[in-house]
């Protein structure tokens, strides 16, 4: 008897922790986000796959958190990875992706009007962001 107890006591810790952890995963929006880089110098404009962000959460502002170390990440992978310095980076964020999607389209579009520069897609493999170190 004194095992079943202590089995039910632990089954029923358990079940309320999962419970929580439930709640909290379903309440949870993905963040994603998109980077660009572009250079005065150049007429080639970088720009990455629209990604998922790890464990990120936008703040109550709607901005995203640390969102210039993200944009730094970018520029290192461009000045130590490509060699290719002196580009200025954007960062676009949502919880939405179809409507960054849609941004995704409308910035590469801007650049596609002027018939000298070049969009140069950076691989999905060679490049992710990743969240910053707290």
């Amino acid at each position: 008897m004194k095992y079943v107890r202590i089995l039910f006591a632990v089954a029923l810790v358990f079940m309320v922790c999962s419970a929580f952890s439930f709640k909290k995963a379903k309440g949870e929006k993905a963040v994603y986000a998109f980077g660009v880089a572009a250079s005065f110098n150049d007429t080639v404009v970088y720009f990455t796959a629209i990604q998922p962000l790890d464990s990120v959460e936008l703040d109550k502002n709607g901005f995203l958190p640390k969102r210039d170390l993200y944009t730094y990440q970018l520029k290192n992978y461009l000045e130590y990875d490509l060699r290719c310095p002196d580009y200025t980076c954007m960062i676009y964020f949502s919880e939405n992706k179809s409507k960054l999607e849609k941004e995704a389209a409308k910035v590469k579009g801007k650049y596609k009007k002027n018939k000298t520069i070049v969009l140069m897609p950076i691989d999905s493999e060679a490049f992710r962001f990743k969240k910053p170190e707290e």
